[in-house]
């Protein structure tokens, strides 16, 4: 009696498994942000190994005064089962440093800051890249 009800159970969550599995695939990677203006390197933080950073490794303005390139926008410390948290989000066109979350959703990866609570906050949406633009190169 007990293996028709594991089965019809396990048959119930198989359809979820790839969302699940979506939802914990990595962050780390190259990213371009909504408005293609930066791309965003993801990877192990250089100064903490167990710490998530992402840091503008292009930009469409690389070259001019108002170039973000080399600027980390996030540093996370911790992953909350595929969320990473714990740490900061910078917005290079405020010059502001937020609370925030990294996290995947679907094949784009969500960076949100906030003030206070997650619900006041304002989510960039990325993109993955596969490489980076030709030209302008940062330096």
């Amino acid at each position: 009696m007990k293996t028709p009800l594991a089965l019809a159970v396990a048959l119930w969550a198989l359809p979820l498994a790839p969302a699940l599995a979506a939802d914990a695939a990595p962050v780390q990677g190259l990213w371009l942000t909504a408005d293609q203006g930066a791309a965003v390197r993801v990877t192990p933080c250089a100064d903490n190994a167990s710490a998530l950073c992402g840091t503008i490794v292009w930009d469409k303005d690389a070259g001019k005064a108002s170039d973000t390139c080399g600027t980390r926008v996030f540093q996370m410390t911790r992953d909350d089962g595929g969320t990473w948290r714990d740490g900061w989000v910078f917005d290079p066109r405020d010059g502001k440093k937020y609370k925030g979350y990294v996290r995947r959703k679907g094949d784009d990866l969500n960076i949100r800051a906030y003030v206070g609570t997650e619900v006041l906050g304002k989510t960039e949406q990325l993109t993955p890249l596969s490489t980076l633009p030709a030209t302008p190169h940062c330096s």
